[in-house]
């Protein structure tokens, strides 16, 4: 059964560890996250963007996979499905469709639209049982055709938000989307110490997390972050052991064009991706 984000990210704020947010994209995405977390013992949140929904023919689908893979895969450990970087109407269609859990991206809105929006959709989260992520500061990059440029959130906003009643906060410290830029700042944890200080013990998001040095991470998980978003790198990994395994001819090689072995490296690479992903926040274990 899906769960909440709220009982394993009050544990973790509690644990001073952070739970893997890992976006899916795909039946492969899946289950190589699943597998994962099950070995590593850690609790899970599965990021579904509208554009990830949309690729899978709509949230529905991913909902009934997602139930079906927990259930004949035989996990034990908590699993989330979560809505990443929602918009209004995407939040309502994944609330609909059975996710435990959305974000509504309204950083790019005016902060009162932003805050009449969130406000709806907390009660309405709150009344079906379902945990609500909102966004102060954009954050940098390209997330669904929302650019962002990094920029700080305004803690004071951030309050104004935390305030409304949602479950989790993602405040824009200078993270972003996609690879970083060697040109790239780096974390701001001033603005992560001021957020922090007016917010409580409102657990954190860290977006953007591939990609950030392992020391600023560990930095973030000891100032209040607990939960951080892994893609890109998982993308990465799979794109690298996919080339590796046509770049040797295996895929000429007896049925090596078969989709499940030219695939399966791809999938192993994932697997590690979350291992070390794992590791590094801390959440090995606290399933």
């Amino acid at each position: 059964m899906l769960v909440t984000t709220n009982d394993m990210l009050r544990k973790a704020v509690e644990g001073h560890y952070a739970v893997a947010q890992f976006n899916i994209n795909n039946l492969e995405w899946t289950k190589s996250i699943l597998l994962a977390c099950e070995e590593k013992k850690a609790p899970v949140i599965l990021g579904v963007s509208m554009g990830a929904g949309k690729y899978m023919t709509g949230y529905k689908t991913v909902v009934a996979m997602v139930n079906a893979m927990v259930d004949s895969l035989g996990i034990t450990v908590p699993v989330c499905l979560h809505l990443d970087h929602g918009d209004y109407d995407a939040c309502l269609a994944c609330i609909e469709a059975g996710f435990s859990s959305v974000m509504f991206d309204g950083s790019h809105l005016p902060i009162e639209e932003n805050i009449a929006k969130t406000k709806e959709l907390v009660a309405l989260c709150h009344e079906k049982g379902i945990s609500i992520e909102a966004e102060v500061g954009a954050i940098g990059g390209e997330e669904d055709g929302i650019i962002g440029r990094g920029e700080c959130a305004d803690p004071a906003q951030c309050k104004l938000i935390a305030d409304l009643g949602v479950d989790l906060l993602a405040a824009g410290i200078g993270n972003i989307h996609g690879i970083y830029p060697a040109n790239w700042e780096g974390l701001s944890f001033e603005t992560l110490e001021a957020v922090k200080a007016l917010t409580g013990d409102m657990p954190l998001v860290l977006h953007g997390g591939s990609g950030i040095p392992d020391e600023m991470v560990r930095k973030a998980i000891t100032m209040g972050v607990a939960k951080v978003n892994v893609n890109t790198e998982c993308q990465l990994s799979f794109a690298a052991a996919t080339r590796e395994y046509i770049e040797a001819g295996k895929d000429r090689q007896g049925k090596g064009y078969d989709p499940r072995k030219l695939l399966a490296p791809g999938a192993e690479a994932i697997k590690q991706t979350c291992r070390e992903k794992i590791d590094l926040f801390g959440s090995a274990g606290k399933a």
